[in-house]
């Protein structure tokens, strides 16, 4: 009887172990992991506005023109499309745009690219891009970078009168100016 017992609380223990080894498992990690910007005056200032996006690597591959084709929506980023949330309603090329929370697309382009600022929120990249949903366009010019940056980055530059989403990978960045109201 007592073997009995003592297998049992062998088999039990060792399926505690197991149950414990399975429970510390994680997913493999994603390889274009999620990030945020966010724009503030100062650090104890109330956020302007936040960009929500996935950083893709480079990866000794070309980007532009080749795996983020010229000419074609793009979800600025990888997995789900980026999102952008402005606290305050803020000025896109004398576009009122309201507070809220938008999904952000580019059209990179050779010399310009288009940023489109879009009301269809929660969507994964630009496979169900919809145009009439459109709140603003710009276009900006396309820069070199000093040097080439690995992942896809973004961060918000303060600028006299509003703030600037810098978005920048492998050689080229762009600068994105929405003005305060």
């Amino acid at each position: 009887m007592k073997t009995y017992f003592a297998s049992i609380l062998v088999v039990l223990t060792l399926f505690t172990a197991l149950e414990t080894l399975n429970a510390q498992e994680f997913p493999q990690m994603d390889s274009s992991p999620m990030d945020l910007a966010i724009a503030r005056a100062d650090r104890n200032a109330p956020p302007q506005a936040r960009v929500i996006y996935s950083r893709p690597s480079k990866k000794d591959r070309t980007i532009f023109g080749e795996l983020v084709p010229f000419d074609k929506v793009w979800r600025t980023g990888a997995n789900e499309a980026t999102e952008l949330t402005l606290y305050n309603p803020m000025l896109l090329d004398n576009k009122k745009i309201l507070a809220g929370t938008y999904t952000l697309y580019t059209i990179p382009g050779e010399d310009n690219w288009t940023v489109i600022i879009n009301s269809d929120i929660n969507t994964w990249g630009a496979y169900s891009y919809k145009k009439d949903k459109d709140v603003a366009r710009i276009t900006v010019p396309r820069r070199n970078t000093v040097a080439p940056t690995e992942t896809l980055s973004m961060v918000f530059r303060p600028d006299a009168d509003g703030i600037s989403l810098m978005i920048g990978w492998d050689d080229t960045y762009i600068e994105v100016p929405f003005k305060h109201l």
